[in-house]
């Protein structure tokens, strides 16, 4: 999945081009020739952003939102560089990211700390900071109009306490960041989605998880729209893997728990089995070294999100 594509109610996924070809998505809301745009990927996202916005006939100026889910590099690397590009936008991001968009240096440091200075200083370049007087905070339950289109802000934690969903009025539909997990396409069967949760360092909390989860399903949805990658329906078979998934993981951290110094590997280790499950519950096409390639950087970024977990509850 590359470039630009169309799901109706004025909502397309623009493909980033973080990490390759169909991993991490930008979504643009337009409604009567007015944009919000949910998540930017890195810097280099700006491109492809800028593209979509002239081929739906949109200017620079009419990007009134830049709505965070959350403020992991992934997802937020990019805001200063679209703050920059977009002169009439507000950035909206959950109270405890605001200071971070505002001055940026740590949580760059904390990026460096995950994947290490060099490795981080190419994925994301430089962190523009964001004026403070351009950031909005997105407290639970703010309604933000877009052209008159209501997206209410939920306070979804679970993977980060500075996460927030944006649900759409109109399409009846969440955009939901990391909380309700990945789901690429590759891994499509017939049509047929599969999902995976994201227990990524440094907040990782199952109960508040399941809790957000549940809380999003509680609005009976027509769809997600997830960060990595995009839209994806039947959403009460997709939240009832989630939940099982991340039981799942739960279950794995847990029985290494006392394992010491080993215990990031041996979490790691049992993860691969715990995919290697999924690829045969779901009938799963691609080859296993194609999904093994694919899901290899969220694997291990799971484990040692369930690391720092065990060492912090």
């Amino acid at each position: 999945m590359q470039g630009m594509s169309a799901f109706g109610h004025g909502i397309y996924a623009v493909d980033s081009g973080y990490g390759g070809a169909g991993v991490a998505a930008i979504h643009l809301i337009e409604e009567g020739g007015r944009a919000a745009l949910v998540d930017t990927g890195n810097n280099a996202a700006l491109l492809h952003v800028e593209q979509a916005l002239a081929e739906t006939g949109l200017s620079p100026e009419a990007v009134d939102f830049v709505l965070l889910t959350h403020i992991h590099l992934d997802h937020a690397g990019g805001a200063g560089a679209f703050m920059q590009a977009f002169p009439n936008a507000k950035l909206v991001v959950h109270p405890r990211g605001a200071r971070h968009m505002a001055d940026p240096a740590k949580l760059f440091a904390g990026v460096s700390a995950v994947y290490g200075p060099e490795r981080a200083k190419a994925l994301y370049g430089e962190l523009i900071p964001v004026p403070a007087a351009r950031i909005v905070e997105a407290t639970d339950g703010m309604e933000l109009s877009l052209a008159g289109r209501t997206l209410r802000v939920l306070d979804t934690p679970g993977h980060a306490r500075h996460h927030v969903c944006y649900f759409d009025t109109v399409s009846r539909s969440f955009f939901t960041g990391d909380t309700f997990g990945l789901s690429y396409r590759q891994l499509d069967v017939a049509g047929r989605p599969s999902i995976f949760p994201t227990t990524t360092p440094v907040q990782f909390e199952p109960e508040a998880l399941h809790a957000s989860i549940r809380r999003m399903e509680a609005e009976q949805p027509a769809a997600m729209y997830l960060t990595h990658f995009a839209q994806v329906r039947d959403v009460p078979r997709l939240a009832a893997d989630l939940h099982r998934l991340i039981d799942a993981h739960v279950d794995v951290a847990e029985r290494h728990a006392d394992a010491g110094e080993a215990r990031k590997a041996l979490i790691e280790r049992d993860l691969w089995t715990v995919v290697a499950d999924e690829a045969q519950r779901q009938g799963w096409t691609l080859p296993e070294a194609d999904w093994r390639r694919l899901l290899a950087l969220d694997v291990e970024l799971n484990a040692q999100g369930l690391d720092v977990w065990l060492t912090g509850r």
